[in-house]
C-alpha cells in the first residue's frame, strides 16, 4: 500500500484495492489470497484434552496426560486447550429443554470448557501452568518464553453469536473446532486431540464392535465417507478446508502412555487427518 494526496483537500489517503470497492465481489475476495501469509507461532504445539474422555475420568487419566505435557515442555512450546465434557451435556439437555437456541447453548458450553481450565491450571500451578482467557491469547508468546504452560478453554468465543446449525440446536462450534482455530490464527501445522479411543474408526467403537479404526486418511476422502458418527466435530472439518495453516490433525489415547509424545514428534500414534 501507498500513501497518496488527495486532490482538492490535500489531505493523505491510503491507497487500496479496498477503499470504495464491496467486500462481497469474488475477484476482490480472491485478490486477498497470498503464497506469503506471516505465521505468528508456528513451532507451537496446540493439544486439546478431552472432557468427557479425559478429564472427566479424574486423576487416573488426567495426571499421567499432564505429567507427560510437562516432560516434553522442556523442549517444545505447548498450549492446552480444555473440553466440556459431561457437565456441557448436562447443561445443554437442561437449555435444550427449555427451548433455548443455539447461541445460548454455546454461552453455556464456554463457560463448563473454562471450569476445566480453571481446574488443570490449578493441577499444573506449581509447574508452570496458567490459565489465559481469549483476550489474553497476544500475550501467548511471552508466557511461553517465561517457560510457562498455557491452558486456554477451547470452546471458541461465538457465544450468542453462534450461527444457526443445519441440523438441531446444538452449536457446530463446540471445543475441538475451537482448539483448530486456535492452532490455525497462530500458523501452526498441526492439530493434537488427547482422546479415549486409538482415534477415528468407521462408527463409534463402544457402540459398534465392527467399528474399523482409520489410521489415516485425507480431508476430502473423510468428508466423502459422510460417517454417521465422528471422533471430532464436523465443524473442524470444514474449518480444515479452508485452512491456510493446518494441514494435519493427530488423534490419539491419552489413556496409553508416550501417544501424545509420539504425537508431538510427528508420528502417527492413532489417526491421522490431512489435507492435501
Amino acid at each position: 500500500m501507498t500513501l497518496i494526496r488527495k486532490e482538492g483537500d490535500g489531505r493523505l489517503h491510503l491507497q487500496s484495492d479496498l477503499m470504495g470497492e464491496s467486500l462481497m465481489d469474488k475477484s476482490l475476495m480472491a485478490s486477498t489470497v497470498t503464497d506469503k501469509p506471516f505465521r505468528i507461532m508456528p513451532d507451537v504445539h496446540v493439544v486439546k484434552i478431552g472432557g468427557q474422555s479425559i478429564t472427566d475420568r479424574g486423576r487416573v487419566a488426567l495426571f499421567p496426560v499432564l505429567d507427560e505435557i510437562i516432560e516434553n515442555r522442556k523442549d517444545k512450546k505447548i498450549i492446552i486447550s480444555t473440553g466440556g465434557g459431561s457437565r456441557s451435556r448436562h447443561v445443554y439437555a437442561i437449555a435444550l429443554d427449555l427451548g433455548m437456541p443455539a447461541g445460548v447453548l454455546a454461552k453455556l458450553g464456554s463457560s463448563i470448557s473454562e471450569q476445566n481450565a480453571l481446574m488443570i491450571a490449578m493441577l499444573l500451578a506449581g509447574r508452570g501452568g496458567i490459565k489465559i482467557g481469549h483476550d489474553d491469547l497476544p500475550k501467548l508468546a511471552s508466557y511461553l518464553s517465561l517457560g510457562c504452560t498455557p491452558i486456554v478453554h477451547g470452546m471458541p468465543p461465538y457465544g450468542l453469536f453462534e450461527e444457526p446449525p443445519a441440523v438441531g440446536r446444538l452449536p457446530a462450534h463446540r471445543t475441538d473446532v475451537g482448539a483448530f482455530l486456535l492452532a490455525e490464527v497462530f500458523g501452526c501445522d498441526h492439530c493434537i486431540y488427547i482422546k479415549d479411543e486409538t482415534g477415528l474408526f468407521t462408527a463409534d467403537p463402544k457402540k459398534d464392535p465392527k467399528a474399523a479404526l482409520i489410521p489415516e486418511i485425507e480431508l476430502n476422502d473423510l468428508l466423502a465417507l459422510d460417517l454417521n458418527d465422528l471422533i471430532l466435530e464436523r465443524s473442524t472439518l470444514t474449518a480444515m478446508q479452508n485452512s491456510m495453516y493446518v494441514k494435519r490433525i493427530y488423534i490419539v489415547n491419552g489413556l496409553v502412555p508416550d501417544n501424545l509424545t509420539k504425537a508431538l514428534n510427528g508420528e502417527n500414534a492413532g489417526t491421522v487427518i490431512y489435507k492435501k
